[in-house]
């Protein structure tokens, strides 16, 4: 069942991707690109994204610190006054290291946040006035599997996702009725250079390009959660449910820590 208004065709509309130097968020710019979108592209590294404008004609590199208020202010004033408002803001900026809570970091867990959740929070600062005032748009932010319950490793990391999923479950309640649409996007494990730090096996492992298809293929259909791949999602899911006990002991056997 479609939660959200479906978003199809792309040509003609225009996605801001925050996060979009590499990995997911620089796959699903270009997809959208290839799909006939036009793609605006922010993150820290100015020179990554001056690359992708240069191999995506029509594109436009908006660089931007997510943690800087100001800086994602700038960003987003240029946006609007060179296209207006976006058909579509794709929070995708993201940090992660493994942690555990044996080589506990209040820096780590501080970075995490600030990044992951405050950046996020910084973009709908700049995004929503406009978007309420189109009544229209889409607003979807990057989930991980990892927000569902707690896994190892993920002990910064984890938190952040959590409340970026309850963040985009208040939203939908508060903006369905005004014609802006709300999704969270909750990976498994994607082909990134965040995943690369892991040393551990990562079961149904995909690349940033898949992901990019399931997300745009999730907006089309107006899917709220956009989750993926399946046959590892769906198992997770199962448990978010379990009791304490069993739960414990089934990611225990599952990765052996």
């Amino acid at each position: 069942m479609a939660l959200n208004p479906r978003i199809e065709p792309w040509t003609g509309r225009r996605a801001w991707i925050v996060g979009a130097s590499s990995g997911i968020g620089r796959a699903t710019a270009a997809a959208l690109h290839e799909a006939g979108a036009q793609v605006a592209v922010s993150a820290r590294d100015a020179a990554a994204l001056q690359q992708f404008t240069a191999e995506h004609p029509g594109s436009l590199a908006l660089p931007l610190d997510v943690t800087d208020l100001a800086s994602v202010q700038g960003a987003a004033q240029r946006l609007l006054r060179t296209w207006g408002t976006p058909d579509l803001v794709f929070a995708c900026a993201g940090h992660y290291r493994p942690l555990r809570a044996t080589e506990y970091s209040l820096a780590e867990m501080r970075r995490h946040l600030d990044i992951n959740y405050i950046g996020t929070l910084n973009l709908l600062e700049v995004s929503l006035p406009p978007l309420l005032a189109a009544g229209r748009g889409h607003i979807s932010l990057m989930g991980s599997v990892a927000g569902y319950r707690g896994l190892p490793h993920a002990l910064a990391y984890g938190p952040t996702k959590a409340a970026l999923n309850n963040l985009a479950e208040v939203m939908y309640f508060d903006l369905h009725d005004r014609g802006i649409g709300v999704s969270i996007v909750n990976p498994g494990f994607v082909d990134t250079p965040l995943t690369a730090q892991n040393r551990f096996p990562m079961p149904a492992l995909m690349s940033s390009e898949q992901a990019a298809g399931e997300i745009l293929r999730g907006w089309q259909a107006g899917q709220f959660e956009i989750h993926f791949p399946r046959r590892f999602t769906l198992g997770l899911k199962t448990l978010q449910s379990a009791w304490h006990g069993l739960y414990f002991a089934a990611v225990r056997r599952a990765t052996g820590l």
